[in-house]
Order: C-alpha cells, then structure tokens, then sequence
C-alpha cells in the first residue's frame, strides 16, 4: 500500500537538517524565549515529521513545560499578533510575519466512555506528552534552541519504512481517543503510508467507539482523507476494519454480491474508480492544483442509490433504476448527518442526481432545447458534472470508452457554442416580472410566477426571442389559460 520507496535514515537526517536551517529564523529566536525564562520548548508534530518527507511549512506547532498564561506573556513581546482560542487545550497562537506558532504546554488527555469530548491534562515532561500522540510519525520533536532531536517511540525508523504505529498499544491509544482511528485512515490516504497490523486489528475491534466521536470531528477527518492525494488507501482501511460501516455506510454497502454470470460491475471498485479518474481531472477545476471536495464527494457517492434499486430481471440482467434519484436523497442526508454545510450538500446531491443525464445523450441526438435543460438543471455546478460524467466511464473497451468521450467533446463543444450565442449562464425568460404585468394588466402574485415559468420554458424550448415574440406568445398563453 505504499506510495513510495522506503526512505534511508541518511536521507532523512539531511532533510531534517536543512529544514532545520529554514526555519532557524523563528525557532531559534522562540527558543532562547522560553529557555531564558526557564522553560523547555520543543518543535513538535506534523512539522518534525514533514522536514523528513522534504516538505515545508510556516505553520509551526511547538510543545512546551510553560503553563498557558506564561506562553501567552512571552509570545506577546515575540509576535504581531496573538490569539488564545485554543486556552482550554492550553494553546496559545502567534504570528510573526509569514509565520504562524501554535505553542501548547505538555498534556495528555483522555476520554470518558460515554464522553464525545477530550478532557485535558497538564503534563510534565517531553516523553509524557510525544507518549499520548497518536502515531510514532507524529512523536518525535526537535529541542530548542540547541536542535538536538528526540525520538523516544522510534517514529524516524517508522517514518524510513512508511509505517504507522502507535507509540504504545494502540488499544490504548483507541480507547484514550477514538478519533485516532479515523487519522491512521486519514494519514495512510496522506503519505502513502501502511499502517502496521497491530494497528489495523485494534481499529477493527475497537471500531464501535468512534461512536462517541462527534459527527463534526468525524466528518472534519473524512475531508482530509478524501481530498488527500491517495484517498483509495484510506478508504479501503475504513472499509476493511468496519469504521466506514458506522461513519459512511453506503461504502461499504457497495459490495454488492456479483451475480454468477457477471452481469453487472464490481460497484463499489467501481466507486474507487471514478474518485481516482475524478482527480485527475481536477485541473479542469482547479488549476493551482487544490483539491476539489464537491467533486470528489460526489464522485464517491454517486452510485450509493444502486443497493436500493438493485433488481435481477428474467433474463438475469441485474438493474438499476432510479439509482440516481435515490442515491441523491442518501446522499443528502449522510452529509447532513455529518453536519456539512447546506451548500456543499445540495451541491454534491444535485450531482448524483444528475450523473446519468448524459446518457440520454445517446450519439448526439439531443435538440438545443435539451442541452439549454441540460445546462440549466446543472446550474453552477456544470463543470464539476463534466468531471463526474467522464471519470464514471470505466469501461475496459477502448474502442467503448473512446466512443464516450468524444460524444461528450461534442457535448461540451454545443454547450460552449450555445452559451456564447445565448448566455446560458444567466439563462432568463425574455421578460422580466415588470414586463409581464405590464403587458397582461395584472399586479404581482402566482399569475406573475406562472408566467415567468411559462416564458423560462418557451427560452429553453426555442432560445432567445425578441420582444415582440415574447409578448405574442405570452398574450396567446395567456388567453389560452
């Protein structure tokens, strides 16, 4: 499962080294501030463990002996601003120019079993606290300001060979805080990582406990692990220790039993498919390169309608019916089960919904009638349903598959054509609400409603229409009526 070759400890150091050098400017300086004062100060967590893999940051997290109010005075005297959001985790944040710390004295925390939140403890040494973190990977530190580096779980031989591990047992781990069974999915999805089997045998019994979780945090690691660079690793993990049984359970309900006869494809490989051809399409969406949550949601979830509306019909061909309308009600209402916003919800609902439009297509037989609905149905999310229809192309017929997507270029290119001569962005009726009372003598209320439909419907029927059209087909409406 891992994304790349194991890295040399000779590699590593020399990474970290350099790294080290960056960021002398800022951890040098707070480091002789805290030591001064007769306190420890440590680089700690994510930035550690990322100088190792040669990728930077300027956002840096630091733990320290100091109690709260003590690095709130220091770091007041040290930084441009302050902020003390974090004080009940006793964190207090800083910015120094591009610079942004995170400086939180040594803790451990613990859940009750019936608690969905953390309760924090002080701590009072370097070894206690890198002991509660949550993989080897994530408890190593670097010691200021004489950037001697401590490594007291073996987290730089783990990080060498690309594995997560827990610094003690993970059933502990697990058990002190569940959560961290949804990070090794979403740290394997992130590095590329394995995650080592002791870890993998405690998630899978221990996976009733994310129950006590609540939805935001879960959903809050499902993003990351969604728009990390290799999310088929840690969806599989969640998938095979029975986590995404609780917390995304159209997943796994993918599995579908394939009939004797093959009749219909492995839906839930399937699935994995199109999120992995979905981001490679994302260029199309976001050219500097950042990952697009609405599409990749929506490229996961847009076969969850298919358990429901399975049927084998006489002649043992397996259907689907109205999968897409179903699966876009399921959708809805996971995401609002985790607490997403009610934009990112209607969007990717709205794109499940809309995943099979395309295939009434055929070999172009569409009216312009049909791609202005087509266009208007898609509203603002047209673009990412131009990903999603072509990464749920994974047919292994070249001949099949190149036969789609050039039906789909001719697609796009009548939309282009069509938008450029119509606007179809802002695709509006030829009049407006004030030109239609004029014209039928009558103040605002449904009628004004009614007809402003009627006139939407006759713009996408026949395109854009003078006034005068419009008006004699309004007036012959409404005489009609």
């Amino acid at each position: 499962m891992s994304a790349s070759e194991p890295l040399s400890i000779v590699e590593v150091q020399r990474r970290v080294g350099a790294e080290l050098d960056r960021l002398g400017p800022v951890i040098d300086g707070l480091g002789a501030l805290f030591t001064d004062a007769g306190h420890e100060l440590h680089l700690v967590g994510g930035p550690v463990r990322d100088a190792m893999l040669g990728r930077s940051h300027h956002d840096l997290d630091f733990t320290t002996s100091a109690r709260p109010e003590v690095s709130e005075r220091l770091l007041k005297g040290w930084g441009d601003a302050l902020w003390d959001m974090g004080r009940d985790f006793g964190t207090i944040g800083a910015r120094k120019g591009p610079w942004v710390v995170e400086v939180t004295t040594y803790r451990s925390e613990t859940y009750d079993p019936s608690s969905r939140n953390p309760t924090v403890h002080y701590g009072d040494s370097l070894a206690g606290d890198l002991g509660r973190r949550d993989f080897t990977v994530n408890a190593m530190a670097v010691s200021l300001p004489a950037r001697e580096f401590e490594d007291p779980y073996g987290g730089i031989v783990d990080l060498a060979h690309q594995v997560l591990r827990t610094p003690g047992r993970p059933e502990d781990s697990f058990a002190d805080d569940p959560l961290r069974m949804m990070r090794a999915a979403r740290f394997a999805a992130q590095l590329g990582f394995t995650v080592a089997p002791e870890v993998v045998e405690a998630m899978t019994a221990m996976a009733e406990r994310i129950t006590i979780i609540s939805a935001e945090r879960v959903r809050d690691e499902l993003v990351k692990l969604i728009c990390a660079p290799h999310p088929r690793l840690g969806l599989t993990l969640l998938v095979e220790t029975g986590l995404a049984a609780i917390v995304l359970p159209e997943l796994p309900a993918l599995q579908l039993e394939r009939d004797e006869h093959h009749r219909h494809k492995d839906v839930y490989e399937h699935t994995l498919t199109v999120l992995e051809q979905a981001i490679d399409l994302e260029p199309r969406l976001s050219p500097d390169g950042e990952p697009d949550l609405v599409s990749r949601l929506a490229a996961l979830m847009h076969d969850v309608g298919k358990p429901r509306t399975r049927r084998l019909v006489g002649d043992g061909t397996v259907t689907f019916h109205h999968h897409d309308v179903v699966g876009a009600k399921l959708t809805a209402k996971r995401m609002k089960a985790l607490r997403f916003s009610n934009d990112e919800i209607d969007a990717v609902s709205r794109l499940v919904e809309l995943h099979l439009r395309f295939h009434g297509y055929g070999s172009g037989e569409w009216t312009d009638s049909a791609v202005r609905r087509y266009v208007r149905d898609a509203g603002d999310q047209l673009e990412r349903l131009h990903v999603l229809t072509r990464a749920d192309c994974t047919t292994r017929n070249q001949r099949k598959a190149d036969r789609l997507r050039r039906t789909y270029d001719e697609l796009e290119a009548r939309i282009a054509r069509l938008s450029e001569e119509e606007e179809l962005a802002s695709l509006r009726p030829d009049l407006d609400g004030n030109q239609i009372m004029a014209i039928l003598g009558i103040g605002p209320g449904r009628e004004v409603g009614q007809a402003y439909t009627f006139l939407l419907d006759l713009r996408l029927d026949r395109g854009p229409l003078d006034e005068a059209a419009a008006t004699a087909a309004l007036q012959e409406w409404w005489a009609s009526r």
